[in-house]
This record gives C-alpha cells, structure tokens and sequence, in this order.
C-alpha cells in the first residue's frame, strides 16, 4: 500500500500542519508509515525558529539523499517554516528534493499527494535488500494510528503573527495574523472529536489574539463554543501573549477550568525579567504589566499551573538584566519553563546586533535552570501521595514495560503497564494514577484504574505484582 511518512520539527503548530497533511494523505489513498523503509513518500515538516532545529532538518535532508539513491521512485518532500525561508535556494542546496513547500502551501501539498498517488501500485512497498539496509537511519513517523495517536488533536485557530518580535521568524515566514472563521475551526474540532479525540488543543503563535472578522468572535468566545461540543473531555491551548490577556479571557478560562472542561494549565512566555530587554525584544509589555497579568490570572485559576518561556543572552542583556529574570521566576515559581540561549535568525532585527560570546549563554542558561528546576520540582512535589487522572501517550521510551502520560497540567507521568494493552488503553485512555515520587522531569506511581472518559467512573485495574520466586 502506498504510504506517507512524516517527520515533524518545532512546535504545535507544525504538530496541527503535520495532522492536515496526513489527513490528505489518507484522503487520496495513502497509509501514514511508522519508518521510513516502507514510505512511498517522505515528508520533513521543518521549523527554522532556532538555529538548531534548522541544522537538524538540513543534516536530516542530507541523510535522506541516501534512501533516494536507494528508491529513485520514492518522492521525498520539505515542508514547513524552513521551507518558506529558503524556498529559493533549496531546490539548488538540496536538489534531489521532488517538492517544497512554504507554510502557506499545504493545500497544494495536499494536491502533489493526490496526483503522485497514481505512481505507487497497490504492492509498491519495496522491501529489497538496498532499502531495507536503510534502516539504520532511523527516525520516527508522526500522525501513525496507533493506539493513542487518535486521543489528541491539534487545531489551528490562526496563522502567522503581527507583533515581530525582534529574535522571532515567525511574522517572516508565516506572514502577519490570518485567523480562520469561528465555523471553520468548529467544524474541524467536531471531525476531531467525531475520530476519537479526547483532548482539543487549539494552537497559534498568539492564540489569545484571535478574532472572527465575520463574527466579532474573540479568543474568549471561541473557547466558550468549542468547550461545548458533544464529545470534548478536554480543552487547552497554546500559546498566549500577555499583551492579550484580557479579564474577559480570564474570567472564561476560571470558569471553564471550575466546570472540568478546560486544562488547569496557562503557558504565558514572559521571556525576560528586565524590562530594557523586554523593549529591545519588542515584547510590548513591561515586568509589572506581566506581574498584573499574572495577578489576574490567580484571581480566577489559582491552583492552576503557570508555565513559560525563557531567553537569555539575548543581544544586550546585561548580568544585572539577567539577574532580574532569575528574580522573577524564583518569584513566580513556573510549574514549567522552556528556557533557550539566544539563537539570531536571518532576517530579524537582532541578528544584527552586537551578540554576547556563547559561553557567557551558556552559563546563564545554567544558572537559570537551576532557579526554575526548583519551582518545577516542588509542582511536582505537591502531587506526591495524590491520585490524578492523566491522558496516556504510550510506552514509556526509556522503559517500554511502563506507560508515559500527560497529566491535566502537562506533567509526564510513568507508571508500569502490568496487563494493559492497546485494546484496553484505545477504550479507555484515562489512566488513574496514584503518585508515588516526584522529580524534575515529571512523577511516577502505580496505575489504579482506567477510564473511557475523563469524567467517567474509573474501572479498576490489577495491580503490578513482583514474582519472587522468578529473582
């Protein structure tokens, strides 16, 4: 059977772009491959947000050149921010590519799929000893129906960015706010649900900015309509910006999160604490302007977790300027922080600037772990000796006898399998967790019970035992 492969870099919005292609890709006839020796057609959907993520998908085409030596007759596909920054030289770098395309164009990728659907017979899978030494390369296809890929689903709710941040691509690549309609994502979100969705996460660069032009239709409203379709257990969202945090929006978040629909979770990037940096990032928004948004938010879903984003050795920022961040978060204590050293992106303002020497970035971005791993762990402290229901994601990839799950605040949960398996865990995937340890990357306990749905009375489970006899 002819198959899609998908590799997916960056962040949820490239998740919900990758869904859309594999949702094409079924649509005319295709499976979606787990690896790349039985992809009929490859697909790298790639982020150039970090310099990082933009060398591995470069290095990741590279090693690619090889499975088309091997299959001539695979097509092999760049999609995604990267391919919309250098859509004009990478048919000359990388010339063995059969397709690239920007971020506004997956329909027409959508198209390609369909037309190239007609080159690949039923019995197209080719197996032969060439394409199977290919294995080595590795890798892991996305959007693969197993048996929890169908629990999550992302949703776009916007396109691009207006605000062009001085580090952020964003506005460059995927262009300034495109909002879709309220009945658009609806529709969407209901195909979501009407698959096996559990959980909605309705994404965009600044989420908390949308608004319905037809409609009037705020971010606010939207979450209203969506938190009521038949069917939704849970509701989150990413990402936000201060700048649009209205009482309004925190109203509706308190009282969604009250009535259990929506994830008792708010990432909110703050990015620095020093307010000469927030003004060269362009943040639009000061320390106590963020320390306000932060109080409101409280008001509303105080036992919620508060998450973030983290930039140092951004162009300029001084040891007092990073002091300051490193007060603020021993201040707010994040439950979670993604924390990055600045990394200058063609095209934006401060790749122009003065850049401070990597060490200096490096040991602040030490320093800074420390200060949050101390807020992160002592979130998770708290859910020591507690039961909490989480959303299982699968195998644990460290130990795959235990099973990795999300908990409502997005702590990763392991716990051991015992006698679940992929008939119960598609039934029922919320998991009754009782929480045994705690540790920075997330908790670990003992599986109680499962459940079909997240309001649903759990279904006892038999619990781990140890063969004593078999030591």
């Amino acid at each position: 059977m002819a198959s899609v492969y998908i590799e997916t870099f960056g962040c949820q919005m490239n998740e919900a772009d990758s869904q859309y292609i594999a949702d094409r890709a079924r649509a005319s006839g295709y499976e979606i491959a787990a690896t790349l020796s039985e992809a009929s057609v490859v697909v790298l959907n790639t982020c150039t947000v970090r310099d990082n993520a933009e060398r591995r998908a470069y290095g990741r085409m590279a090693q690619l050149k090889q499975l088309k030596t091997a299959d001539p007759a695979i097509k092999l596909v760049v999609a995604g921010c990267l391919a919309e920054q250098d859509r004009e030289t990478m048919r000359d770098s990388v010339p063995f590519l059969d397709g690239v395309f920007g971020t506004r164009e997956l329909g027409r990728l959508g198209d390609a799929l369909a037309t190239w659907r007609a080159d690949f017979p039923e019995d197209d899978v080719d197996l032969s000893e060439e394409r199977s030494l290919l294995r080595a390369i590795g890798g892991t296809g996305d959007c693969v129906g197993d048996a929890y890929a169908h629990a999550r689903a992302f949703v776009n709710v916007q396109r691009g960015c207006s605000y062009y941040c001085t580090y952020c691509i964003v506005p460059h690549v995927r262009g300034r706010f495109d909002n879709r309609s309220v009945a658009e994502i609806v529709a969407e979100c209901a195909k979501k649900l009407a698959s096996g969705a559990r959980q909605l996460t309705l994404v965009g660069q600044t989420v908390n900015a949308f608004k319905d032009s037809a409609s009037g239709a705020d971010f606010a409203d939207l979450l209203e309509i969506v938190a009521a379709l038949p069917g939704i257990d849970r509701l989150t969202f990413l990402t936000s910006h201060p700048k649009d945090y209205t009482p309004k929006l925190a109203q509706t978040m308190g009282a969604l999160g009250a009535r259990g629909i929506l994830e008792p979770r708010f990432h909110l990037p703050v990015q620095c604490g020093s307010d000469p940096i927030l003004r060269r990032m362009n943040r639009k928004y000061t320390v106590a302007q963020y320390r306000e948004k932060i109080a409101m938010f409280r008001e509303h879903c105080p036992d919620w977790a508060l998450t973030t984003d983290l930039i140092v050795a951004f162009p300029g920022e001084t040891e007092s300027d990073f002091e300051a961040t490193l007060a603020l978060c021993d201040e707010m204590a994040f439950a979670q922080a993604f924390m990055f050293v600045y990394s200058p992106r063609r095209g934006t303002p401060a790749a122009l600037w003065e850049q401070i020497a990597p060490e200096i970035g490096t040991n602040r971005l030490k320093r800074l772990a420390s200060v949050v791993d101390a807020g992160v762990r002592a979130w998770h402290e708290r859910k020591r000796g507690t039961i909490v229901r989480a959303l299982v994601q699968g195998p644990s990839r460290k130990d795959r006898t235990k099973l990795a799950a999300k908990t409502g605040d997005n702590v990763t949960v392991i716990a051991p399998a015992g006698d679940l398996d992929e008939s119960v865990l598609r039934r029922s995937p919320w998991l009754d967790i009782r929480i045994d340890d705690a540790f920075t990357w997330g908790v670990s306990g003992e599986i109680l019970g499962v459940a079909s749905r997240f309001d649903a009375a759990a279904a006892p489970v038999a619990r781990a035992t140890i063969d004593l006899l078999a030591m």
